[in-house]
């Protein structure tokens, strides 16, 4: 990455437009004609051998023949002659440049991102529409009109969505901070832009549209640190698999799984849109809305019919009505018609006035009853369109409790109720012309605050005592796939023992060679039982009708195993028999069974569904009738994943399953995710049927895909999962041994003891300033941290209940371009004085090291010796500054690399 280099596209200082024309409808004239009309203060240069000017601009014949450097270009030539325009650029010291050239072969496409990246130029594009920055008054780009000065940032992928947006948004008068076409975004793409726009003032939301994502860990990564703090809205294109196909194509890049990339935008805390109409809905309503602090949302209008369609739509998404209480109903009562609804709902009759409408939209203002407010209107020769907004829009200016409460309006119609819904535009009151669009919006600010919700939402710990056996799970995996036998399916009977390992109970399997002894096991395990074939040739059983269940007796057995061969040679003559499987029994029509699964996405590598269709085979099918989410999973995150699944219809509890335990299922859903962490050769697995009776998990068929070392198979993660090779074992000076770990989201508990018994003095030196305790989402940033961008290590060890317990904690926040790590430590004062501190630095600085970062700094207090000494002892650079009374301290850690070899 390289944030320092993109402030050149948003805020340059000189441009070059290299291909400037006086041709109308050539990219270097629209680009000359939108950088000139938005009053671009800085020289712009435009570079042509035809021309001695353009739009009255003196004109260069060469890049050589620039006065001054460029720190932006804009390349409108034929894509081929931009081989030679960037080492020219180079030459002149330029490193930004947008190119919205459409190249037409890929692979002089290819050529071109790696001939800039030799040059070190950073590249928006190519077939980039280009950039617009309304702050800064840069409009370097083919768009048909500029943007309005805002406060969203809007980046996309297709050139056409930017135009069709830009237009909608200057009809309603919504501005934006900045407004990027990625075009092909070989270069600088959606992470980078993310972390940019997260430190940009100017901005407080970002939309997107993608077509297809590149680097998923690097996008996730973006998305989760700026959602914690600003609103971010996707529309994601391809939603079918044709789709899909088509998005890819355009953006050239992976074909991916919509459910899959669904599941990638909840978990990072955005939200998703499905069309350019929600899209819209969701612009303005970002544009114009507060933060929602609840979901109670209350419904005026002057037309039952109205009311009761919005009340249908909020029930159909998952919304929540507001119920009024009996002094919010005493009010209403004194300044409305008898016969009003006294619901909510609340239908004021059709006669409503603009006083009718101030002083009920006051009552629920002032009450705490509510947390957003839907007023809607109908057209009506007894009801004032014009002067009801107007009334409307006074109360709502006047209001103390404006910024805390969201109001958005339907004022229903097309000539009658223009008028009005124009005077909201232009009060920045969100409005939308039918009661479905008003209620969709309010849902978009739901979904938004319940992803966040997620983000920040502490999992149950798990027992401590719960140690997996990791070492013989992979000595296990090793010693099944050697490359003599070559075995790379595991089916329940040889995955039984890597299942167990992981606490994963499983149905009692045995395998028999043939069909003596397949008999003599039978009796041995007991009836019921069921059989299936077992042939390497075979994939699915139900190919060959491989399964016979319910065997209840010795001759059934028998009939069974000789049915079973005689179908397999008929159907499929060539297919090895390898013997057969026996399991036994279990009550049918108990408890839920459920269907769970690892598979593979091309983007976000593997994934973990679950879903009741037994049957689906390919993976779209399955995909499309499962819920997916991506590992690592905790339990808060698996209990989401299920109840999702609930909400969704994809898992149906039936009467007898209704008293099935959830914690129970979230445990089982998280062991698998931690044996994929542990065994990154499991390709794919298939845990069909999985069986939960209370809270006994049990399965009964099992299928795992393993991938051969040789193979060169073992997928990444979309999100860092934690480094548990980081672990450590230390001795402080008293010879008593601490743990020194990563973080967890399970600390904020113990996290939040740790730092509610600091002492004063050590709370002063931490925070520079006396602070309370900290609230849950507070806690939450401080343990719930992405292990790709920053780094916490805790010191624990086993208190008097053999419950973990802090001791200390020193954490680094790392800037996107890896340059600097900014550090704070604070030790337990008890325990200070026994090199625990010592230990802990020294930690961070090895890690550090490992990351490729290049200096490590921090701050403390001039009266915060024992730091500044410590941080000497260890390299640092030290230095008082009396008049901010602090002490900074810098570690160049390249310098101290070199030192130690």
């Amino acid at each position: 990455m390289g944030l320092q280099t993109l402030k050149h596209f948003f805020n340059p200082k000189t441009i070059a437009v290299i291909g400037a024309s006086v041709q109308p409808h050539r990219a270097g004239y629209l680009v000359m004609n939108n950088l000139l009309a938005e009053g671009f203060n800085g020289p712009i240069m435009p570079v042509t051998p035809k021309y001695r000017s353009v739009h009255g601009v003196l004109a260069y014949k060469t890049i050589a023949d620039l006065p001054i450097t460029p720190e932006l270009a804009v390349i409108c030539t034929n894509e081929f002659r931009i081989a030679e325009i960037l080492p020219a650029l180079a030459e002149k010291g330029c490193k930004s440049a947008i190119i919205v050239t459409t190249p037409s072969d890929a692979s002089l496409s290819d050529e071109i991102y790696l001939l800039a990246k030799s040059l070190n130029i950073r590249l928006l594009g190519m077939s980039s529409l280009g950039l617009i920055n309304p702050h800064a008054q840069v409009n370097a780009s083919l768009a048909h009109c500029s943007a309005l000065k805002g406060n969203i940032a809007f980046i996309s992928q297709s050139a056409a969505v930017c135009t069709t947006v830009l237009d909608w948004a200057n009809s309603k008068q919504i501005g934006f901070s900045a407004f990027i076409s990625l075009g092909d975004a070989q270069d600088i793409g959606f992470a980078e832009l993310l972390d940019y726009l997260a430190r940009d003032s100017k901005t407080q939301s970002i939309l997107l549209y993608v077509d297809s994502i590149k680097n998923a860990r690097e996008f996730l990564s973006a998305a989760r640190a700026i959602s914690q703090h600003k609103s971010v809205l996707v529309i994601k294109s391809g939603s079918s698999q044709l789709g899909a196909k088509a998005a890819a194509l355009h953006s050239k890049g992976q074909f991916g799984h919509d459910s899959v990339y669904d599941a990638a935008i909840k978990r990072a805390g955005m939200l998703r849109v499905h069309d350019l109409h929600e899209l819209f809905a969701a612009v303005e309503t970002l544009a114009y809305s507060n933060y929602l602090h609840g979901e109670r949302l209350a419904i005026i209008t002057n037309g039952g019919g109205l009311g009761i369609m919005a009340v249908d739509n909020l029930v159909t998404e998952g919304g929540r009505l507001a119920e009024l209480d009996a002094p919010l109903l005493s009010k209403l009562d004194s300044c409305l018609p008898k016969n009003w609804s006294r619901n909510n709902p609340i239908d004021m009759i059709g006669d409503a006035d603009p006083k009718r409408y101030a002083t009920a939209l006051s009552h629920l203002m002032d009450s705490d009853q509510v947390d957003a407010i839907l007023i809607m209107h109908s057209p009506s020769a007894l009801s004032d369109s014009q002067n009801s907004a107007k009334a409307i829009i006074e109360v709502i200016k006047n209001h103390p409790k404006r910024k805390q409460i969201n109001i958005l309006t339907n004022w229903t119609g097309e000539e009658a109720a223009r008028p009005a819904r124009t005077l909201f535009t232009q009060a920045k009151i969100p409005t939308f012309r039918t009661p479905k669009g008003a209620v969709t919006a309010f849902m978009h600010l739901v979904q938004y605050r319940r992803n966040k919700k997620l983000l920040l939402e502490t999992p149950t710990t798990l027992p401590e005592n719960l140690v997996y056996d990791t070492t013989y799970a992979h000595q296990y995996i090793t010693d099944v796939v050697h490359p003599e036998t070559l075995s790379t399916k595991l089916d329940t009977y040889l995955a039984t023992p890597l299942l167990a390992a992981y606490h994963l109970n499983t149905i009692k399997t045995e395998v028999a060679n043939d069909e003596e002894q397949a008999l003599a096991l039978g009796k041995e395990i007991g009836f019921p039982l069921a059989v299936k074939i077992n042939s390497p040739d075979i994939e699915y059983k139900s190919q060959v009708h491989g399964v016979i269940l319910n065997i209840n007796n010795q001759q059934e057995l028998f009939l069974g195993l000789s049915a079973i061969n005689k179908r397999v040679k008929s159907l499929l003559p060539e297919a090895r028999l390898t013997g057969f499987t026996l399991q036994k029994m279990v009550a049918s029509g108990i408890g839920l069974e459920l269907r769970v699964m690892i598979k593979q996405d091309p983007t976000f590598g593997p994934i973990i569904a679950v879903s009741q269709e037994s049957d689906a085979r390919d993976l779209q099918t399955t995909l499309e009738n499962a819920v997916v989410a991506l590992p690592p999973l905790n339990m808060a995150l698996a209990r989401y994943l299920m109840i999702q699944g609930i909400k969704d219809n994809k898992i149906k509890i039936k009467r007898a399953a209704q008293d099935f335990d959830m914690d129970a299922v979230c445990l089982m859903l998280t062991r698998i995710s931690q044996m994929l962490l542990d065994n990154p050769e499991i390709k794919d697995l298939d845990l069909n049927p999985v069986l939960v009776v209370g809270d006994q998990v049990t399965i009964l068929d099992s299928q795992i895909h393993l991938a051969l070392a040789s193979e060169g198979y073992f997928g990444q993660l979309a999100i860092s999962p934690y480094p548990k090779q980081l672990e450590e074992d230390v001795l402080l000076r008293n010879g008593q041994s601490v743990l020194v770990r990563p973080i967890t989201a399970e600390d904020e508990a113990r996290h939040q003891l740790f730092d509610a018994a600091l002492t004063e003095e050590d709370r002063y030196k931490r925070y520079f300033s006396q602070r309370g305790k900290m609230s849950h989402e507070e806690m939450a940033m401080l343990t719930q941290i992405d292990y790709e961008r920053e780094m916490a290590f805790i010191a624990v060890r086993l208190d008097e209940n053999s419950e973990q317990e802090t001791l200390a904690v020193v954490r680094a926040s790392i800037d996107p371009d890896n340059i600097d790590a900014e550090f704070a430590m604070i030790v337990r004062s008890d325990l200070q004085g026994l090199g625990l501190g010592k230990l802990m630095l020294d930690k961070l600085i090895r890690y550090q090291k490992t990351k490729g970062t290049l200096y490590l700094t921090g701050m403390t207090m001039l009266s915060n010796v024992g730091m500044a000494t410590l941080a000497k002892k260890l390299g640092f650079e030290v230095q008082r500054d009396i008049e901010e009374g602090v002490i900074n301290m810098s570690l160049s850690l390249k310098k101290a690399e070199n030192i130690e070899q």
